[in-house]
């Protein structure tokens, strides 16, 4: 019983940690972002993280963990019903090998799935309609994230073909990643994005302090997320974990930095920031598998990775203010894939697996999210108007400010 405690209460540190990630996405992508658009951005975050737990409440969680018999061939859909209860051993060591209690297996459980539609917020910030938002959340997390997860964590057909994603490079921060390259396809630019020839032109952040502070915030909520995923507090895979995470965090901003100077010619800060989070977001397929050497590799690569996604992104002419795509989605598919290739499972079939299962999970995102989206953009719009865009979703949406005393023309 002291074993299930101890490992209980790791549990819920982690927990924790996961849960303060939100202020981290929510400091990122304000600072971002323009100051007009302060209070939207933040209504969202807090949107995601409330609706989120009560949808997994109602039945994500037994969406996602519905008990599946691989015998009997189950392993795509089942449902274990509405609301949670916790079963006769969910208290004791019976439970999940006494790594942790049923009621903090919800809640750790919980926070992940409110990432997902994190991701998204980021990628269509400043010209979504909020109302179109919060449906598209409700749906996203409520059903889409909770099926795909099931299938790997669940215990579904992925897992019984061999699929590995320790943390999420896919199942969360990919699911979130597909669905951003929807809603941005779905979206169009903000006015002021691309000149008449098409050209890329930069929209400052109105407060990179706030950015850096985000990014950092992130990094330490992912000693949650990826040491939280080891689902106890052993000591061996939870420091590895850390260690690994760690690792490949700082090898994503220095390779991002020294790659985006060579190419840019300046010290670029949003791309180092951004190369941290590529990292983290590549090692968390793996964080249990890999020795430091290989998380430093998959870093270094992975920061590489997240500035020509950030210029094929501008190519592509979609507006992606906070480089969502590049790190959640790229970089999410990278580190997947880097399971194959690297640390203990590496072989040529676990490669295919993997890409098995960043296809099946990729090709059911989009066309969810793209039904959802496209349905949403035909019936009540997507996109706020040209005036309400150039003037601020602040004032239009929210009938406030978030520096009443501090304004300056943004136009």
């Amino acid at each position: 019983m002291e074993i299930l405690t101890i490992n209980n209460v790791w549990m819920m540190v982690c927990t924790a940690l996961v849960f303060f990630m939100h202020l981290g996405f929510s400091f990122l992508e304000i600072g971002l972002t323009r100051q007009k658009n302060t209070i939207n951005i933040l209504f969202k975050n807090v949107f995601i993280i409330c609706v989120g737990l009560l949808l997994y409440y109602i039945g994500g969680f037994n969406l996602m963990y519905p008990g599946f018999d691989a015998e009997a061939g189950e392993g795509f859909f089942k449902f274990a019903g509405f609301g949670i209860g916790a079963p006769e051993n969910g208290m004791t060591p019976e439970y999940a090998d006494g790594g942790y209690t049923w009621w903090t297996d919800f809640l750790f459980q919980g926070m992940f799935a409110a990432t997902a539609a994190t991701i998204v917020s980021g990628a269509v910030a400043e010209r979504i309609k909020l109302g179109s938002f919060m449906i598209f959340t409700v749906i996203y997390v409520g059903l889409i994230y909770p099926i795909v997860g099931s299938w790997k964590w669940g215990a579904g057909w992925l897992d019984q073909l061999g699929f590995y994603d320790f943390a999420g490079s896919t199942l969360v921060h990919s699911v979130g990643g597909w669905a951003a390259l929807v809603a941005v396809y779905l979206l169009g630019s903000r006015i002021g994005k691309f000149s008449s020839e098409g050209k890329p032109q930069a929209i400052p952040g109105h407060n990179i302090p706030l950015a850096a502070a985000g990014v950092l915030i992130l990094w330490l909520g992912w000693f949650g997320f990826n040491g939280g995923s080891v689902l106890s507090a052993d000591p061996e895979l939870t420091s590895l974990t850390l260690v690994t995470t760690c690792l490949a965090a700082a090898a994503g901003g220095v390779g991002a930095f020294i790659f985006s100077t060579i190419l840019y010619k300046n010290y670029d800060l949003t791309m180092f920031l951004n190369g941290i989070l590529g990292g983290l977001v590549g090692i968390t397929a793996g964080a249990d598998q890999m020795s430091p050497n290989e998380a430093v590799i998959i870093g270094i690569l992975a920061g590489i990775i997240i500035v020509l996604g950030v210029a094929l992104v501008d190519k592509l002419k979609l507006d992606d203010p906070v480089g969502a795509i590049a790190v959640h989605l790229i970089c999410g598919i990278w580190g997947t894939l880097a399971v194959g290739i690297f640390g203990k499972l590496a072989s040529g079939e676990q490669f295919l697996n993997q890409l098995i299962g960043i296809t099946a999970i990729g090709g059911f995102c989009i066309l969810t999210s793209f039904i959802i989206l496209f349905t949403l953009k035909k019936t009540i719009g997507l996109r706020v108007s040209e005036k309400e865009e150039i003037e601020g979703l602040d004032g239009h949406e929210h009938g406030m400010d978030a520096y009443p005393d501090f304004r300056i023309n943004q136009h």
